[in-house]
C-alpha cells in the first residue's frame, strides 16, 4: 500500500478544557485572534475547522489531533504494521458499517490521536 492513497492530512487540533464556559471563552478568544467563526456542539466549540475546543476533560492529557483520510479501515490496518493500536470503544460507523472515526489506545507526546473519515 503507497501511504499517499490514504491522503492522510490534519483535521483539526482539539484542546481540552475543564468546563464549558472556560470552552467558550477559549473558543472565542481564537476566533477573535485569527477571525474564525465559532461553531458550537453538543461537547464542544469549533473554530472553524482548526480547533475543537472541549467542554470538559476529554481523551488526550492535552487533547487531541484529528487525522483525516481517504480510507479510515485501510489507514488502520497501515498504522497497526507501525505499533499503533486502536481504542475500539471510540469507534463511529457509518450506515455501511465501515468505521468512519476511531482514536489511537495511547497518547502521543500528550495528545490522543484519531482518524477521521472524509467525505
Amino acid at each position: 500500500m503507497d501511504i499517499k492513497d490514504l491522503g492522510f492530512e490534519l483535521a483539526h487540533v482539539g484542546i481540552n478544557q475543564e468546563n464549558s464556559a472556560e470552552a467558550r471563552a477559549t473558543a472565542e478568544l481564537l476566533c477573535d485572534l485569527f477571525g474564525f467563526s465559532l461553531r458550537e456542539t453538543e461537547g464542544s466549540f469549533f473554530t472553524d475547522d482548526y480547533f475543537e475546543v472541549m467542554k470538559k476533560e476529554y481523551l488526550g492529557r492535552l487533547g487531541h489531533v484529528a487525522i483525516r483520510t481517504n480510507d479510515t479501515e485501510k489507514a488502520m490496518a497501515y498504522l497497526k504494521t507501525k505499533g499503533i493500536d486502536f481504542d475500539e470503544s471510540t469507534a463511529g460507523r457509518g450506515p455501511d458499517g465501515r468505521v468512519r472515526v476511531v482514536y489511537f489506545a495511547k497518547d502521543i507526546a500528550g495528545f490522543r490521536f484519531h482518524l477521521t473519515q472524509k467525505a
